[in-house]
Parts: C-alpha cells; sequence; structure tokens
C-alpha cells in the first residue's frame, strides 16, 4: 500500500485516531508522518512504549479502590533493599530486586486490576498440576456463588452449593 499523502513510499505507518468518539485510520509513510506532526514511535517528538508504561504506573486509584477516604497521592516510597523509588520504577518500566514487589505493593494491585482485571495469575494450567488446580478454582467459584445465594436468599440453592462444596473439599483431602 502506497502512502496516500506523497503516493511515493508504502505506507509503513498505521494507525488509528479516535477524537470525541470519531474514528479515522490513518495509513502514511515515516516521512510524511513526520512532515504531519503525529507523535509515533521512534520519532524524536514520538511516544515510545516506556511512556505508555509510564502513564499506567502513575495512575492514581480512587478512594473507593484504596479504602482510603482520598486518592493516593504520590509519594516518596523507596524499597529498603535495592533504594529505588516508585517514580523511578515508572520511568524505566521494572523493579531493582524481589522486595520491590512488596514495597510498591498498594500501588501494583489497583494497576494490575486496571489492565488484567485481576490482581492473581488466571492463565494457563500447567498439566501436570491441571486436577488439583482445577477443582480448587471450582471450589473458589462455588464459595463466590454460594455467597451471592445466600445474599440473595435463595437458601434451597445455596444448600446444594454448600453440599458439592463440601464434595469438592473431600476430593481435595484425599
Amino acid at each position: 500500500m502506497l502512502c496516500p499523502e506523497c503516493g511515493k513510499r508504502p505506507a509503513t505507518l498505521h494507525y488509528t485516531k479516535i477524537v470525541n468518539g470519531n474514528k479515522t485510520e490513518f495509513h502514511l509513510c515515516e516521512v510524511c508522518a513526520q512532515e504531519k506532526g503525529e507523535y509515533m514511535p521512534g520519532f524524536e517528538n514520538g511516544f515510545s512504549f516506556h511512556q505508555l508504561l509510564s502513564g499506567l504506573l502513575n495512575f492514581e486509584p480512587s478512594a473507593s479502590e484504596t479504602g482510603h477516604g482520598s486518592a493516593m497521592k504520590t509519594q516518596i516510597t523507596r524499597c529498603p533493599t535495592c533504594g529505588l523509588t516508585y517514580n523511578q520504577f515508572s520511568k524505566i518500566g521494572r523493579f531493582g530486586c524481589s522486595d520491590c514487589y512488596q514495597t510498591f505493593r498498594d500501588r501494583l494491585v489497583p494497576l494490575l486490576r486496571r489492565v488484567h482485571g485481576h490482581s492473581s495469575h488466571r492463565g494457563k494450567i500447567p498439566e501436570r498440576t491441571k486436577g488439583e488446580l482445577k477443582l480448587r478454582r471450582q471450589l473458589e467459584r462455588l464459595k463466590e456463588e454460594l455467597a451471592h445465594k445466600v445474599e440473595a436468599e435463595e437458601f434451597e440453592e445455596a444448600a446444594k452449593l454448600r453440599d458439592q462444596i463440601r464434595s469438592l473439599q473431600e476430593r481435595l483431602e484425599q
């Protein structure tokens, strides 16, 4: 595909821009994109992956997410082991040591929930542990369902779920 601006070079940059709900797709060569002044990765005035990550890491959780009366403000929290600050982490995009995970936990949990939808791993299960892990996940799901049934005062359904939970717990203990 040739660049629609110049008609000479191949359109190697493809991006979608959404402004006020209006979607516009662009297919430009690097030269035309730079001349247009669009912020493209790799250009001097460009937008890098690290800036994207940094923007996500500076996410301010809401009061409901933190449980505090107001949103958490940027504080200088420093890892006691390596001395890395949260601001440094957000700029370089990686931790200095394994203790950083615990040090910055209060900021990472809302970030992980926002990015992945969960704060715990929900990926594939290794074949060798599949049976037990699958039972544990099913048990977790049944317990959540039981809580909802009790809250909705559907006690007959709750009793059935309770029996299923007991059965699964017995299988796990064997």
